[in-house]
């Protein structure tokens, strides 16, 4: 708790206000700082990274919640009809996301948005924001310090990213467990963990983003979001987002989780003395077949026509069915603005664009025969 309190105390100097929001937020950095102290095996660039990651946080949550008490009509703002994308990472989530994201009439959540959420972005100045910049800054840093991540996330200062950051100021987040090895938080945040608050709170955030920042597409602001972890607590998702619809992305799991786990050692070993590279292949097995079972019931609740569905293979050949069809799915029209943006960054982003990589499944503990065999249930589900 010592350390818990050291962080929190230097996260209100920082920011100046104390005051974090609704409660439901300790438990979570409690279980995380203590998983963190106990099994990262950090080196003490790591501890210190982690400590100004978890600060940062914190600072943001204050930060967002002293707008929202200098400007209560925040609250008013609503968030309409969603759609987010689900799925398991490394199916071409991130491609299909970053196309969506090219369509001027809708909001996405950028790079640098979360990065440092306040003051929050404004219409006119959107697109020259100066944290622009400090997000650039950022990613070259990323690709100095994990030089294969840019093969792995082809991202940009301002393209689409995942809710991940904002869901770690509730400290309830797959982040963490990305570039630490926390397995008694990563447990609690699988079996335990309510993220009823978490939702909120990033529907929270996602307000105060779209206050001065709205899209221009009908009356209510249009929200493209993606989060493949999404699928670990879909009902506790749909209870914040009731109006929510989705898009998921397929692929065989045999090349996911391997694919996961060799990002999860890129961001971990600069931090670490000692990396568990079966505790890798392990815990992305649990989430990939926890997710999809759960998913999976949900949709079988009678939310299935809530759902649009795209194989990775078939979007890889030629992405404009799918992208199409999803268009005609939403009952939105796809215009030439839009596709000739989409066009433009397929152009610019070829899948090879950073080198391939080559992966030996074995090194996480890993055997795609088994691991083909364990996902049936999802394989013959969706057909691949």
């Amino acid at each position: 708790m010592d350390r818990v309190n050291t962080l929190i105390e230097r996260a209100k100097t920082q920011a100046g206000p104390d005051h974090f929001g609704a409660d439901g937020w300790q438990e979570g950095l409690e279980r995380l700082v203590h998983a963190a102290g106990a099994e990262a095996h950090h080196t003490e660039m790591g501890a210190a990274v982690f400590e100004g990651m978890v600060v940062d946080l914190l600072r943001q949550r204050l930060e967002i919640e002293d707008w929202f008490a200098r400007h209560p009509e925040i609250d008013d703002e609503q968030i309409v009809a969603p759609l987010i994308g689900l799925g398991l990472p490394r199916t071409g989530s991130t491609a299909f996301s970053h196309m969506l994201g090219e369509d001027p009439h809708v909001r996405t959540l950028r790079t640098w948005e979360p990065i440092r959420v306040c003051p929050p972005p404004e219409k006119a100045t959107y697109d020259t924001d100066p944290r622009i910049a400090l997000a650039e800054a950022s990613m070259e840093l990323r690709n100095e310090r994990f030089p294969r991540a840019k093969q792995m996330l082809p991202s940009t200062a301002t393209s689409p990213t995942e809710c991940q950051l904002l869901m770690g100021m509730d400290f309830k987040s797959q982040i963490f467990q990305a570039m630490n090895q926390v397995p008694s938080y990563v447990h609690w945040l699988h079996f335990e963990a309510d993220l009823k608050p978490t939702y909120q709170w990033l529907k929270r955030t996602l307000k105060l983003l779209q206050w001065r920042c709205p899209s221009d597409l009908g009356p209510h602001t249009h929200w493209r979001l993606k989060n493949p972890s999404h699928i670990l607590w879909i009902g506790d998702l749909d209870a914040v987002f009731p109006d929510a619809r989705y898009w998921m992305t397929h692929r065989d799991p045999a090349d996911v989780i391997t694919s996961v786990a060799d990002l999860y050692y890129e961001y971990t070993k600069p931090f670490a003395s000692k990396v568990d590279k079966a505790w890798l292949g392990a815990v992305n097995i649990e989430f990939c077949e926890l997710g999809m079972q759960r998913v999976i019931a949900f949709r079988d609740q009678g939310n299935d026509a809530r759902f649009f569905d795209v194989k990775f293979a078939e979007f890889q050949a030629d992405p404009w069915p799918a992208i199409a069809a999803l268009y005609a799915w939403l009952g939105e029209v796809l215009t030439a603005e839009a596709r000739a943006g989409m066009e433009h960054w397929r152009a610019e982003t070829p899948a090879d664009k950073h080198g391939k990589r080559t992966i030996d499944p074995a090194d996480y503990g890993l055997d795609k025969a088994e691991l083909r065999q364990r996902f049936a249930f999802y394989r013959d589900r969706f057909g691949l």
